[in-house]
């Protein structure tokens, strides 16, 4: 019962229902993750929600994302969070690959590297700073959880910011043959940031958007640097706010027409 609890939304009155036993479970319990990509890592109660130690959280994109990382992959998880796809990042490039997690927010940068401390990651690199469009420092706003801060000129909090250009270009980590970006609609700070770095390695790209008008954007650009999109829920890439881009040479454009 607790395992399916992780597959109905928290919305609907069954589902908080089913999650109330889950409250008697202490925050800071060290419980293995359950199902998923991610099962049998470490995870602490009260970190994130409790589908990620169900290992139901975001499960159709989770399974997809760990599905499309293979061995020796370089990975990076922008808003990184708490690290559940850090975790699963980590596994699936073993052996010999990299994960460069990115994540501003203080509390969450503490749970992000317990977990990898508790999972024995040896392979994870992580900044603690904000993806933007360049290095330098902006305002972050603390939403209703730790799942939905974003940068926002009207936020309290001050970040450190980084650019992918950046990083790349100054060698502080090998360039991304996978980029998972998840801020809370900052996305285009983050490619416009990236640019060069994306026109030069083409990395799989998944993206989650937040607004229509960020969405059709973020559309629109990935669309002129060559990449392919899918919506990773089935639905139509315009209806969808999970993306997943892959570059498609003009070489195979040609070939398939």
């Amino acid at each position: 019962m607790i395992i399916f609890s992780g597959m109905i939304s928290y919305s609907s009155i069954i589902g908080r229902l089913l999650r109330l036993p889950l409250r008697l479970i202490p925050s800071g319990t060290v419980i293995p993750i359950l199902l998923g990509k991610a099962k049998g890592n470490k995870w602490i109660v009260g970190s994130g929600n409790h589908g990620c130690w169900l290992g139901s959280y975001e499960y159709r994109k989770q399974i997809f994302f760990a599905e499309t990382i293979t061995p020796g992959s370089v990975v990076y998880d922008i808003g990184a969070h708490v690290g559940f796809y850090t975790l699963l990042a980590a596994r699936s490039v073993s052996p010999g690959g990299k994960v460069i997690a990115f994540e501003p927010v203080p509390q969450n940068i503490y749970y992000l590297k317990e977990h990898l401390r508790l999972n024995r990651c040896s392979n994870v690199i992580v900044f603690e700073s904000a993806i933007a469009e360049r290095s330098g420092f902006t305002f972050f706003e603390e939403g209703q959880s730790s799942f939905t801060g974003r940068i926002s000129s009207e936020g309290t909090s001050k970040y450190q910011t980084v650019s992918i250009d950046s990083i790349v270009l100054d060698g502080k980590a090998p360039p991304p043959d996978i980029m998972k970006i998840d801020v809370e609609g900052a996305e285009m700070l983050v490619f416009s940031g990236a640019i060069a770095t994306i026109q030069k390695y083409h990395p799989i790209i998944f993206l989650a958007t937040h607004g229509r008008d960020v969405h059709q954007k973020c559309c629109e650009l990935l669309y002129s640097l060559g990449y392919d999109l899918m919506a990773i829920d089935g639905r139509s890439i315009y209806e969808t706010d999970e993306i997943f881009a892959h570059y498609k040479p003009k070489t195979e454009l040609l070939f398939n027409e």
